[in-house]
């Protein structure tokens, strides 16, 4: 009898326990769908669980040139439909056969892991997570610092799946678990892996590719098929052996899926590697600009502050996401806003860039410069730096490396530093034919380093002003500073042609003529200046102006300036578009010696066959949100610099320059037939080399110098511009020639008008032989 009644008693308190546990159970996700108990997103972030995506920058032949993101997370988004059937399937036999039959909770599963995993100690006993509550886990709950706290994590997870489930379909629940899983190596979502590891796009993964990539969501770090392939293997065919199990595959199948090895086509994605490198990071900067305030500026700044207000205020690309807003009335921000960023560079085109300034710079000209400074102790300094100013230059350049400024900001003493700077650590250096890991002392890393070759090329198009290929160096991971559109560097004989438009401008033509020879001309403070030349060919001749442009020659450009007005001059340059704002007006400004970047000075010349009017630089044409919506469009920016009449003039002066000048190498070494104008320039000791040029649709330019004035060639006959500089633009020429899916050509001609005549007297038009600029033709020497 008293036991009868133990057991009633018992059974009643077992029944009362489970109605606890339930009524708690039942309270606590209650409690934690309400916000209560841990973390619970509202509806709107439910909605939009996956909301932060890479934007993409895309060429204008539809070919992706990279991503933006914060972390470097290259998450890129892919819709179910662009999603082959079997990375689908080898998800679901292997984390979740029973995914299109439950609620976002597999109870069954649930029981196994729990009697199995947590009872019987079965590691391999499989989890009970389904793939919504991975989803769950992955967006919502941060890292578990202990069992404890990752316990806790679990019912949230289970309430937000279930969630999840009455908000969306199987197939958008799937797609976003792919979208979101990091597969490694920067790789973010099925789209940026499947480009990683086999160089294609999802919906083209064959089954074993599907079930290599599923076979990281287990553990993507132990399965990296890069470094660990046996491991990355045996789980590709676990995954097999799943959707044998599941149905999805034949046992004939998978016995030949098996025995096939993995083949990747492996590309790390990093944004400091991979097509158009500079030109991404210029346009992250110009579109994530803010509106600048002169607060943060340092003092010496003033030039970068003058450049940034004026691109805010007259670039609509420049401070984009900070200019413009969305729905929810928040900025853009191009890191997680999944933009679609549509630029004007051509990839065919970008290539060829990349190309041509790879093989000229590093496969021809680094070679030499490296064998002129074999050997000597003020390597890689000119013969004409002494070993005690090349060591003066060496330290300048310690003090301002990171590691200097870090050891600085920690309390290093200066002697802590010097001995840190003499003692070898390992590190992995820059070469032609790929890194090299080796042990250096950090002060012969910076001398190592410098004794690479630096070069910018841009080409545009006369037209519209789109910037068709945009190169600011030989490698952006290790040289990172952008010699293209930031860099500025002495012009040299480049600016001339700005001169001679002066000159047209004040009713002069190509055919008036100007003594050649040396003259002595009084300056400002009462000095003299007495300009020399690479050259006394036709000297004390009276020659015309079309012949002085074409020799390049400092005398004829000195006498002209001596006719007009320097103040006059730096007007016009910035008319042109050359923002450097401490170019002061002085005789020997007609010789190029202030800075500009190659990007003003392309676009500057656009003027010419133009018709006078100068193209600003159009990067993009449209930018679009995530949904695919069109929220920006952007139009070619013209200014009116100079008269039409002018501008014709200019075309006949500088086609001399290609025709039978300075830049005649684009002819008979390069074979370009294209009707062209252009200019070399270089300046003292050959520290810059440079060419800029146009065809009827193209304007192009290039620049070679090292990384500080003091590096340079010895010789000018490898320094010089039309040895540096112009076979770059040559062998671009050359590839986007031949190319024919391009739509440029060498049949085009200048637009000028029916009857023009450059001179009006046409007895006086002369011809031209082709001269050697090994004598130093092209030579600037601006000594007052």
């Amino acid at each position: 009898m008293f036991l009868d009644v133990m057991r009633k008693k018992i059974i009643i308190w077992l029944w009362v326990l489970l109605f606890l546990l339930l009524g708690g159970g039942v309270l606590a996700f209650w409690a934690i769908a309400k916000g209560y108990i841990g973390y619970m997103p509202d509806l709107q972030q439910l909605e939009n669980p996956v909301n932060k995506f890479a934007s993409q920058v895309i060429s204008s032949d539809g070919h992706v040139l990279g991503t933006w993101s914060y972390t470097r997370a290259n998450r890129v988004f892919v819709n179910y439909g662009d999603i082959a059937p079997s990375t689908v399937q080898a998800l679901v036999a292997t984390e979740d056969v029973r995914f299109y039959e439950h609620s976002g909770i597999d109870l069954r599963a649930l029981m196994r892991a729990v009697l199995k995993r947590g009872l019987l100690r079965q590691k391999n006993a499989g989890g009970g997570s389904t793939i919504t509550q991975q989803l769950a886990k992955q967006v919502y709950s941060s890292q578990a610092s202990s069992v404890e706290e990752r316990l806790s994590q679990k019912p949230i997870e289970w309430v937000i799946a279930v969630q999840l489930e009455r908000l969306y379909t199987k197939d958008e629940i799937i797609t976003m678990y792919l979208n979101y899983f990091d597969f490694l190596h920067n790789a973010v979502g099925l789209k940026s892996a499947a480009k990683t590891y086999f160089n294609k796009e999802p919906k083209a993964l064959t089954v074993n590719e599907s079930a290599l990539l599923i076979g990281l969501c287990k553990n993507p770090s132990y399965y990296n098929p890069v470094r660990f392939p046996e491991r990355a293997l045996s789980r590709r065919n676990t995954v097999l052996a799943q959707m044998l199990k599941a149905g999805y595959l034949t046992q004939q199948e998978v016995d030949s899926l098996a025995a096939q090895p993995i083949e990747l086509d492996f590309h790390r994605v990093d944004h400091k590697e991979g097509e158009a490198t500079y030109l991404r990071e210029h346009l992250r900067t110009m579109l994530m600009a803010k509106r600048p305030e002169r607060s943060n500026y340092a003092s010496w700044q003033n030039q970068k502050y003058y450049e940034d207000s004026l691109a805010w205020e007259t670039d609509p690309l420049y401070g984009w996401c900070n200019k413009n807003k969305k729905k929810d009335g928040s900025y853009y921000n191009i890191y997680t806003d999944g933009l679609k960023v549509f630029t004007t560079i051509d990839s065919r085109m970008q290539h060829y860039a990349e190309e041509s300034m790879s093989e000229h710079v590093t496969g021809y000209l680094q070679p030499l410069f490296a064998a002129e400074r074999r050997g000597k102790a003020n390597a890689p300094y000119g013969a004409n730096i002494s070993i005690e100013k090349a060591r003066q230059d060496l330290q300048r350049a310690v003090r301002q490396s990171e590691r200097y400024v870090a050891m600085k900001r920690n309390g290093a003493s200066e002697a802590e530093i010097e001995k840190a700077f003499a003692t070898p650590v390992e590190m992995s250096l820059y070469s032609p034919r790929g890194d090299i890991d080796t042990t250096m002392t950090p002060l012969d890393s910076i001398r190592y380093t410098k004794g690479f070759l630096r070069s910018g090329f841009v080409c545009m198009d006369t037209h519209t002003g789109a910037v068709k290929a945009y190169v600011g160096g030989i490698n952006f991971r290790h040289f990172q500073y952008d010699m293209a559109g930031v860099g500025r560097r002495q012009v040299g004989s480049t600016i001339k042609p700005y001169l001679y438009t002066l000159a047209m401008e004040n009713g002069w033509s190509p055919c008036d003529v100007a003594p050649n020879v040396q003259r002595t001309y009084q300056v400002a403070g009462g000095r003299t200046w007495t300009p020399r030349n690479g050259s006394r060919a036709r000297y004390g001749e009276m020659v015309t102006l079309k012949w002085g442009l074409a020799q390049s020659n400092n005398w004829i450009s000195a006498y002209l300036m001596s006719q007009l007005s320097p103040t006059a001059f730096v007007r016009l340059l910035h008319e042109f578009g050359i923002q450097n704002q401490d170019i002061h007006p002085s005789m020997s400004l007609c010789l190029g010696p202030c800075d500009i970047s190659v990007l003003e000075m392309v676009s500057a010349y656009t003027a010419f066959p133009n018709k006078g009017i100068r193209l600003s630089p159009m990067f993009v044409t449209r930018i679009e949100d995530a949904d695919g919506n069109v929220v920006a469009e952007f139009s070619p920016r013209m200014h009116e610099v100079i008269s039409e009449e002018s501008a014709c003039k200019m075309i006949v002066l500088m086609r001399g320059v290609i025709d039978g000048g300075t830049g005649s190498r684009m002819r008979g070494r390069y074979g370009i037939t294209a009707p062209m104008g252009g200019k070399t320039g270089t300046t003292n000791d050959n520290s810059d080399g440079w060419f800029i040029g146009y065809t009827p649709s193209l304007a192009f330019g290039a620049w070679v110098g090292g990384d500080e004035r003091d590096i340079h060639f010895n010789s000018m006959a490898y320094g010089q511009g039309a040895a540096a500089s112009l076979p770059i633009c040559a062998k671009f020429l050359q590839k986007v020639f031949a190319d024919r899916s391009l739509d440029y050509n060498q049949n085009e001609s200048f637009d000028l008008p029916a009857g023009f005549d450059p001179c009006a007297v046409t007895d006086n038009v002369e011809t031209y032989e082709e001269i050697d600029e090994s004598v130093g033709l092209d030579e600037l020497f601006i000594s007052e």
